[in-house]
C-alpha cells in the first residue's frame, strides 16, 4: 500500500514539472531570475546570428576586395571605385591608406620615399583596422559577460526557490514527495535556464574572438603588403 501511495505521488508531483508549471508555480523573486535570464538568452542568440553572417560577409567582401586589387589593374581607379567610400572594412583599409599616400602627394616640394609618409601611411592603416576591429567586436563583450554570471544568476534564483519551498513545506507540515518536488524541481528550473544561457555565450565568444582576430591579421597583412607596395611606388617617383 505504501509503494502505491509512493507512486502516486509520484505521479502527481511529475505531471506538474513541465517547463511552463515550473515557472508558473515559482515565487515572484525567481520568476523575475528566469524572465532574465530568457531576456538574455535571447539577445545571446541574437549576437551570434548577426556575428556569424557578419564575419562570414565580411571575409567574402575582403576576398572579392582582394581579387580585384591583384588583379593588375589601376589603384587610382580602385580607390575611386572602393577606396573613396568603403563599405566593407578591407577597403576601408586601402582607402585610408591610398587616401593619406595621395594627400602626401599633393604636397608641394614632399620626398614621397623619406621615413615620414610611410609612417603616416602604417597609421592610417593602423588607425583603421582598430576602428573597424571596434565595430565589427560591438556587443561580443556581451558574450564575454553572460558566460560567467548567468549561472550564478540562475544559482540565486535557485536558493532563493528553496528558501521559499522550505518555509511552505514548513507551513503544510508535509513532507510528501508531491509537496516537496515542485518547490524544489522550481528552484532548480532557474539554475538549468542559467546553464542554457551561459554554455552557448561561453562558447560563441570564443569562436567569434577567434575569428574576429583572425580577420584582425588578415588586414594587418594586407595593410603591411600595400604599405611596402607604395613605399616602391615613392620610391621609383623620386
Amino acid at each position: 500500500m505504501d509503494r502505491a501511495v509512493d507512486a502516486a505521488n509520484l505521479g502527481a508531483a511529475a505531471a506538474g514539472l513541465s517547463p511552463l508549471d515550473l515557472f508558473l508555480h515559482a515565487s515572484i523573486v525567481v520568476k523575475l531570475v528566469m524572465l532574465g535570464l530568457i531576456g538574455c538568452s535571447a539577445f545571446v542568440w541574437a549576437i551570434i546570428v548577426e556575428k556569424f553572417i557578419l564575419i562570414r560577409r565580411v571575409n567574402r567582401e575582403a576576398t572579392e576586395f582582394e581579387d580585384r586589387f591583384w588583379s593588375g589593374g589601376s589603384l587610382d581607379d580602385l580607390y575611386e571605385s572602393d577606396g573613396a567610400k568603403p563599405l566593407h572594412p578591407m577597403a576601408a583599409v586601402f582607402g585610408a591608406a591610398m587616401g593619406e599616400w595621395r594627400r602626401s602627394a599633393r604636397i608641394s616640394g614632399v620626398d614621397l620615399a623619406r621615413g615620414g609618409v610611410r609612417d603616416r601611411v602604417d597609421r592610417a592603416i593602423n588607425i583603421t583596422i582598430a576602428r573597424e576591429m571596434e565595430r565589427l567586436s560591438r556587443r561580443v563583450l556581451f558574450l564575454a559577460t553572460i558566460g560567467p554570471v548567468a549561472p550564478f544568476v540562475g544559482l540565486f534564483g535557485t536558493v532563493w526557490g528553496i528558501m521559499h519551498a522550505f518555509g511552505s513545506i514548513a507551513a503544510m507540515h508535509n513532507t510528501n514527495l508531491a509537496v516537496v518536488a515542485p518547490g524544489i524541481s522550481e528552484a532548480l528550473f532557474a539554475t538549468a535556464i542559467g546553464l542554457v544561457t551561459a554554455i552557448p555565450a561561453y562558447v560563441a565568444y570564443n569562436v567569434i574572438s577567434g575569428a574576429l582576430d583572425n580577420f584582425a591579421e588578415r588586414m594587418e597583412a594586407f595593410g603591411t603588403e600595400f604599405a611596402a607596395i607604395l613605399s616602391r611606388q615613392s620610391e621609383e617617383r623620386s
